[in-house]
């Protein structure tokens, strides 16, 4: 079987290939959702991982993406962004021929574990269980109807709501990257990858590579009289032509919890997405099974578990 690293960029022909391999494994693996786009698809593939090298490869019936961390914090592991096989050649041989070139990378990389997101109760799974994964740290994906969302008030006394399109302004990325640091008492299961400590420059660096795959980013934070950031969250289009976003972090810091600033985020986030987005139907989020707190306020915005998932992790 022949592994063919993608080219650097991927042409038009790899792109299609893999947008391909993606489609068929949703559309049999979780008919429920829509299928990736190929500008979500291209995006990926041509425009790298902040955080470290990325490496690529491709079968007749297969893909695989690995992201060796560089970021200084998390550089003995690595995580396998993609690992798919099209449903009509699974148990041929396919996935554990990708799985093994991989864990050469690894290896020679000097990595000593990888994690990977892994659907529950399907094929990923039980691949992945085979070759030695286990679960880290159990998630799952939540839902919520935008157009089901009732008018609320966001406002709350002593706190001033920010909306910022695209890159963070200067001014404000120093503070909102410190308030990314709270984010290290979520819960992270018994994974090897830690919290990044945050820059202004390594904010810009995440929130651009959003933006040059062709994705959309708003940021909506709780700011205070002096100049701090309180709590924030960030809504994003992977690709804006479809009715699907991602809410991506939230972040309430310790100090300035017990006031409903995550609820509050949360709910001009959704305004602000009814008017800059008409066309968006739902919002979709990730959230640790562990994380108590996150998932009241989701629930309380309406936010529906849509299907389980783990972080699961292999040492080496």
């Amino acid at each position: 079987m022949k592994i063919n690293p993608l080219s650097v960029p991927p042409t038009d022909l790899e792109v299609d290939h893999w947008w391909a391999v993606l489609t068929s494994a949703r559309t049999a693996d979780l008919p429920h959702l829509p299928p990736p786009s190929r500008t979500e698809v291209a995006g990926e593939l041509r425009v790298p991982s902040a955080r470290g090298r990325t490496v690529q490869w491709a079968t007749e019936d297969g893909v695989a993406r690995l992201v060796l961390f560089t970021d200084g914090t998390n550089d003995h592991t690595a995580f396998l962004d993609e690992l798919t096989v099209r449903p009509d050649a699974r148990r041929r041989g396919t996935g554990t021929a990708l799985w093994e070139r991989v864990r050469e990378e690894l290896l020679a990389e000097g990595r000593t574990s990888v994690a990977a997101e892994v659907e529950l109760g399907g094929a990923g799974q039980a691949f992945a269980e085979a070759v030695g994964f286990e679960n880290a740290l159990s998630m799952a994906w939540y839902v919520l109807d935008v157009q089901a969302v009732p008018e609320a008030s966001a406002s709350v006394p002593g706190y001033e709501l920010l909306c910022w399109p695209g890159l963070v302004p200067d001014g404000w990325a120093t503070a909102v990257a410190v308030a990314h640091g709270a984010m290290e008492d979520a819960p992270t299961g018994d994974l090897e990858q830690k919290i990044q400590t945050w820059t202004a420059e390594r904010l810009h660096a995440a929130h651009r590579k959003i933006l040059d795959r062709g994705g959309e980013l708003t940021t909506v934070a709780a700011v205070t009289p002096d100049g701090e950031v309180a709590a924030y969250t960030e809504l994003v289009l992977p690709d804006p032509a479809l009715p699907r976003a991602l809410q991506y972090d939230t972040v309430v810091v310790p100090a300035h919890r017990g006031h409903g600033l995550g609820r509050a985020v949360k709910l001009r986030m959704l305004a602000e997405a009814q008017v800059r987005h008409p066309d968006l139907r739902t919002v979709a989020t990730v959230t640790a099974d562990d994380n108590i707190p996150m998932r009241t306020v989701n629930e309380a915005l309406g936010y529906r578990r849509e299907h389980g998932i783990g972080c699961f992790q292999l040492k080496l």
